[in-house]
């Protein structure tokens, strides 16, 4: 597989010139609502977005600002109801004009939200035709074609995405690149390049931070990965995946009511699958049985909403029910049902585990070579494979 060690060379920043007066009028107001809406949590900046979509119904420009901010709360919460307000709204503004740019760009971003990465590459794609000098359309690109395994594509993406603006969302994804080809120093020192570049959302820069942390954490360095979550805290309060990162640097060290108690922070703000298993552990290992019980109660109701709502692929839930030997069928069928929407290397970990686990080990190995095929240092790979290595010795033996 073809790639190169890039994404530093910076060109001039992609600018167009205009001579329009109300254009430039339009550009000041706008940039002062910018400026005054950086200041404003989301929720604020969702309500002042709201009225002024209404005062001013006629100008989709405030449509898909609220939009963007239901996006953006998407983030911060994990609660996808935002997101379906977002694209009701996208989906309105361009039922009156197909051609809208700006609510264009934004609907990729809902695509990719929802893991509809081939229809995000494709519409990427087009509009990259329209704004061949967006960096964002060639980061929506990236993001998509790395989700279904087409690491060329995504590396080229990427490239001219950090090209035309060397900026924090454009290292944030060089560095996840070059982590992913076993280069963590050199992820490390473009990541710190993406949160000295900040941004005008605090959620944004936390979220750099946390990968940093995972980094650090990965390649075992502790200290610095601990000091990278609460830098996290900092910035951005109350960031549940900064709290989770803290909870499993103290549980590494041993401390385990420290771990709890972030955990139950994270999960407090978003009761996701990886917290309520992480804490099931957690509880077993200080005798807190019943409390433990809780936890796995939680995963219960967890998968039973995935499976009233349709849902066929959770590669959280596939680790929380594998890691602990529960509903094997179910934690197959969500790892099987993963690579219809990705290919990626991470998915290919999670099928690989997940056929292990029901001792289909010759299939395992194959999934597992795939998932380690570029070398990526991610410790849970090389336990997977150690472990289905020697599950194949004992079965030939």
């Amino acid at each position: 597989m073809r790639f190169t060690y890039f994404f530093l060379i910076a060109a001039p920043l992609f600018a167009q010139q205009s001579t329009s007066s109300d254009r430039i009028l339009g550009a000041l107001a706008d940039r002062s609502l910018a400026e005054h809406a950086v200041l404003m949590k989301t929720d604020d900046q969702i309500a002042m977005y709201s009225l002024m979509a209404k005062t001013k119904s006629d100008d989709p420009h405030y449509q898909v600002l609220l939009a963007a901010a239901y996006v953006q709360k998407t983030r911060e919460t994990t609660d996808y109801s935002y997101l379906d307000r977002a694209a009701a709204i996208l989906n309105a503004v361009l039922s009156d004009d197909r051609t809208n740019y700006e609510a264009q760009r934004l609907q990729v971003e809902t695509q990719l939200e929802r893991h509809e990465f081939e229809k995000a590459a494709e519409s990427s794609r087009r509009l990259i035709r329209v704004g061949p000098n967006d960096p964002w359309n060639w980061g929506t690109l990236g993001d998509a074609l790395t989700e279904i395994g087409d690491y060329n594509g995504a590396a080229d993406a990427y490239q001219k995405m950090v090209s035309l603006r060397p900026d924090l969302a454009s290292y944030n994804r060089a560095a996840h690149f070059h982590f992913l080809y076993n280069d963590a120093p050199g992820a490390i020192e473009i990541m710190k390049k993406a949160i000295e570049a900040g941004s005008s959302s605090p959620e944004n820069v936390a979220w750099c931070l946390v990968d940093l942390g995972n980094i650090y954490f990965k390649t075992g360095r502790m200290p610095e990965a601990e000091d990278a979550f609460r830098q996290a805290l900092r910035t951005f309060r109350g960031y549940h995946p900064a709290y989770a990162g803290l909870a499993k640097v103290l549980a590494s060290k041993g401390d385990a009511a420290g771990a709890i108690e972030n955990y139950k922070r994270a999960q407090a703000i978003t009761p996701l699958p990886d917290y309520a298993a992480a804490l099931y552990d957690l509880y077993r290992q200080t005798g807190h049985a019943e409390l433990a019980k809780q936890q796995m109660a939680l995963l219960d109701a967890i998968d039973h909403v995935s499976r009233a709502t349709g849902e066929t692929a959770n590669r959280n839930l596939v680790f929380a029910f594998a890691d602990r030997g529960i509903k094997l069928d179910r934690a197959l069928e969500l790892a099987q049902g993963e690579l219809q929407y990705r290919r990626d290397i991470y998915s290919y970990d999670a099928l690989a585990w997940a056929l292990y686990k029901n001792r289909r080990y010759t299939e395992a190995r194959e999934y597992m070579e795939k998932a380690r095929a570029l070398h990526t240092p991610e410790p849970i790979f090389q336990q997977h494979a150690t472990a289905i290595a020697q599950a194949l010795e004992g079965a030939s033996r």
